[in-house]
């Protein structure tokens, strides 16, 4: 008694087509012959299962099949054949095993161009901060594959265009048998390309390209940064045979700055004052990237104030916003003091010392903290 088709697939007599599709891949990659050479038991197994698909993967014969059994659809599958009553197994072969054999079925698979397209090319662009926040122009030097002049291309030396390969009559595939049926394989001798070069080019080799240098002028916009690219089309390596170029990818590095830090769109600096000009107050010139600007310190300014300049930062790309500067202030201590200068200091601290807590309220209220602290 013949086995029962949904047993064999292990699928519900109610199932889908993609349920059915689904169970039939699994079974026939398990039991491949290719997979378990020498195995009668799996190669069996494979016969079911194909005879089972053959027969459910078909509307038809399906409802005949549902409706009578084996009987409906006698002749009609698991003839050990190839083929049975008109289904074409290439059909399904070809349907599910394309990924096992590169995508080569019988039922005409998609075969390799003969033109290949060139890769993609990575360019390095080392820029000053001054450069990447205002933009510029400028020239780089590629070294890459160009088309060749002497064959425009094509890889033949008389120029002409490639003949269809002898041993797969131009269709990339050849026909291998296989057990009990027949398989498409890419052709070996034109890698399924259906082409062939009996006079390579002398200067490329049949490639149709070689290397060389070409020089380009890329236009870097205001406010790229770290990382950011510049897609060029085209402009990558170019194709075998012929093929459409790859394209360069210009990537931004951009170089540390004496003065000033970027974060995002906006600029960081510090600057030192002096004391006096920390305590009285005053005015100060501060760098920015468009010049020099004053900057008015308020008297009382500690160390580490923050000053923001507003719209003095980096414009945002594809945006007309642009961030600010931020100036921290930094209070120095004076150093190398001469004896006339060390006395007056001295006076100084000893005037201020008088009455700490209103000169110095920081430092009071720190100390009278530590002296809380030590009571406990």
């Amino acid at each position: 008694m013949k086995e029962d088709y949904y047993e064999i697939l292990g699928v519900a007599k109610n199932a889908s087509d993609a349920e059915i599709k689904k169970a039939y891949r699994k079974l026939a990659m398990k039991h491949h012959p290719d997979r378990n050479p020498n195995d009668k038991t799996s190669e069996e197994k494979f016969k079911k299962a194909n005879a089972a698909f053959e027969i459910l993967s078909d509307s038809n014969k399906r409802a005949l099949y549902d409706q009578y059994g084996h009987a409906g659809v006698e002749g009609g599958a698991g003839g050990g054949g190839p083929r049975g009553g008109g289904g074409n197994f290439n059909d399904i072969f070809g349907d599910i095993f394309g990924d096992i054999f590169g995508g080569q079925g019988g039922g005409g698979g998609r075969r390799a161009d003969f033109r290949q397209q060139g890769a993609d090319l990575r360019y390095n662009l080392e820029l000053s901060l001054e450069d990447a926040i205002r933009g510029t122009t400028v020239q780089i030097r590629v070294p890459t594959y160009l088309n060749c002049g002497e064959c425009k291309g094509q890889g033949t030396q008389s120029g002409k265009a490639p003949s269809d390969c002898g041993t797969c009559g131009g269709i990339g595939q050849v026909r291998m048998q296989q057990g009990f049926f027949a398989i498409q394989q890419t052709c070996p001798k034109c890698q399924g390309s259906g082409k062939t070069i009996t006079d390579p080019c002398k200067k490329c080799h049949g490639q149709g390209r070689a290397q060389d240098t070409k020089t380009l002028s890329v236009k870097v916009p205001p406010g790229v940064d770290n990382g950011d690219r510049i897609r060029l089309s085209g402009e990558g390596e170019a194709g075998i045979h012929g093929g459409p170029a790859g394209d360069l990818y210009v990537q931004m590095r951009v170089k540390g700055h004496e003065i000033f830090k970027r974060e995002g769109a906006d600029l960081y600096c510090e600057f030192p004052i002096n004391f006096t000009v920390a305590a009285l107050g005053g005015e100060l010139d501060v760098p920015t990237l468009d010049g020099r600007i004053k900057l008015h310190i308020p008297p009382e300014t500690q160390t580490g104030r923050v000053f923001r300049l507003r719209g003095k930062g980096v414009k945002v790309i594809r945006s007309n916003q642009t961030g600010d500067l931020l100036c921290k202030v930094i209070v120095e201590t004076p150093v190398n003091l001469n004896k006339k200068q060390k006395e007056l200091l001295q006076e100084f601290a000893e005037s201020v010392n008088e009455k700490a807590d209103k000169h110095s309220p920081k430092m009071s209220s720190w100390f009278d903290s530590l002296k809380k602290f030590f009571e406990k």
